[in-house]
């Protein structure tokens, strides 16, 4: 996808887009998963539609608990209904298979279970969206096909806003995720053309929760079978090689045999560059 027009604009006339986009609408449900750009986008909506926005969460062995539990404490915080809406990507064999559009499954599952359970969510009218922003169309993206193709907007990137757009948005009205990390579900966290069952979602969980409550802020744990590989961010990189030995002992305890800081520190979507190389490995 290319970039819309609206990118190059300045930050205020986005707000504007946005504003203007988001009024006429007779209600939204917003796809929450708690993150940056969904939860700006949930503010915007509950800033220009009231009582009418619903946030919707995936609730899945994909999803942290952790994760869903700051998903719940937001929307309790701004004031917005909050449906947990259990999930099952795992029933479908192309998500478990991993391949390269694994998201796609995904966001499939999501918008079709929404659509199934509409008359408990929302009124019929009201338009589901969710917080695909401009930096999102350059990078290997799936799920915005599925979008497409249930009718879901994107009202960021109709707006032009960007990952600077929407935590300067976060920022000036005080939500508590406008410097919160990047994250994504932990099936990310798997290399493609790897098989994806609960057992080693559930792993992956309990290695991450160690760096979680170590206070570590920008992390992933990759799955490599037998092997862990931790990403953190640059500036913690030596603090998590201090602290190899017992991180190293925790993270086995959580199901690992062997445990590989990387050097590189954090890279986000790290793994789809073995969508180039044709490996899985």
């Amino acid at each position: 996808m290319t970039l819309p027009a609206a990118a190059a604009l300045p930050y205020e006339q986005k707000l504007a887009l946005l504003r203007a986009a988001l009024a006429p609408l007779p209600g939204a449900v917003v796809a929450f998963s708690g993150g940056v750009d969904s939860t700006a986008l949930l503010a915007a909506c509950f800033e220009a539609l009231g009582a009418r926005v619903v946030a919707v969460t995936a609730d899945s062995p994909s999803l942290p608990r952790a994760e869903l539990a700051e998903a719940q404490a937001l929307a309790q915080r701004l004031g917005v209904r909050h449906v947990v809406l259990p999930t099952h990507e795992l029933d479908r064999a192309e998500y478990r298979a991993n391949a390269g559009d694994r998201c796609y499954f995904c966001k499939k599952e999501l918008f079709v279970t929404v659509a199934a359970r509409r008359a408990e969510i929302a009124p019929a009218d009201w338009v589901v969206v969710y917080g695909a922003i401009t930096d999102d169309l350059g990078d290997h993206r799936p799920g915005q096909r599925a979008a497409a193709e249930h009718g879901v907007r994107a009202p960021l990137v109709d707006a032009g806003m960007g990952k600077d757009d929407v935590r300067r948005y976060s920022r000036d009205r005080g939500l508590p995720t406008a410097d919160k990390p990047s994250f994504a579900c932990l099936s990310s966290r798997v290399p493609y053309g790897t098989a994806i069952d609960a057992p080693m979602l559930a792993r992956i969980e309990a290695a991450e929760q160690v760096l979680r409550d170590h206070g570590f802020r920008q992390f992933r744990v990759r799955h490599h079978d037998r092997l862990a590989r931790i990403e953190v961010g640059a500036d913690e990189l030596a603090r998590a090689f201090a602290l190899r030995e017992e991180l190293g002992r925790a993270i086995q305890a959580a199901g690992y045999t062997f445990v590989a800081l990387d050097v590189f520190g954090y890279r986000s979507g790290s793994l789809n560059d073995l969508l180039a190389k044709g490996s899985s490995r």
